[in-house]
């Protein structure tokens, strides 16, 4: 039987919260559920991931498999790196995040895990600086352009 980690949809109308559940893939969305192993209330202030992190490794051993959604889940919470062997980058500490910030901490570990973090900040502080120096370069030009057609008409004066 194929196992699959998902989430099953409770709450009202515009007020979702989730359970994180095992079951199997045939089954319906909020099907009878082999286990109960986490909650995910995304409305809350901040969001709040609850995962059972030792029936999440049993299962992923196992080989059910979880959906994108979960995933994201289980990197916030930091099960993922353990289930994977990946050790957190330096400077970014798996945290639980609001939904809408999903994204943009996934870019940051993808960035992190190309360059060390100090080495990608000073790059991104050089490239920062030399459009400015250019600019500065290019305004000093100007002036001393400006300055001899200044003088000329004083002295025709």
């Amino acid at each position: 039987m194929a196992t699959k980690i998902r989430l099953k949809r409770l709450g009202k109308i515009r007020q979702p919260h989730y359970r994180v559940i095992v079951i199997d893939e045939r089954a319906k969305r909020n099907g009878t559920a082999i286990e109960e192993i986490g909650q995910y209330h995304p409305k809350s202030e901040p969001s709040v991931i609850e995962i059972n992190s030792e029936r999440v490794q049993y299962w992923l051993g196992v080989g059910a498999q979880p959906t994108e959604a979960v995933v994201a889940l289980l990197k916030c919470t930091g099960d993922w790196q353990k289930f994977t062997g990946d050790k957190s980058p330096s400077g970014i500490d798996p945290q639980p995040v609001k939904a809408d910030k999903l994204e943009i901490f996934n870019k940051a570990l993808a960035e992190a895990d190309d360059e060390p973090t100090t080495e990608a900040i000073s790059k991104k502080q050089d490239k920062a600086q030399e459009p400015a120096a250019e600019k500065a370069e290019e305004a000093e030009e100007a002036e001393k352009a400006e300055e001899p057609a200044e003088k000329t008409e004083s002295e025709e004066a």
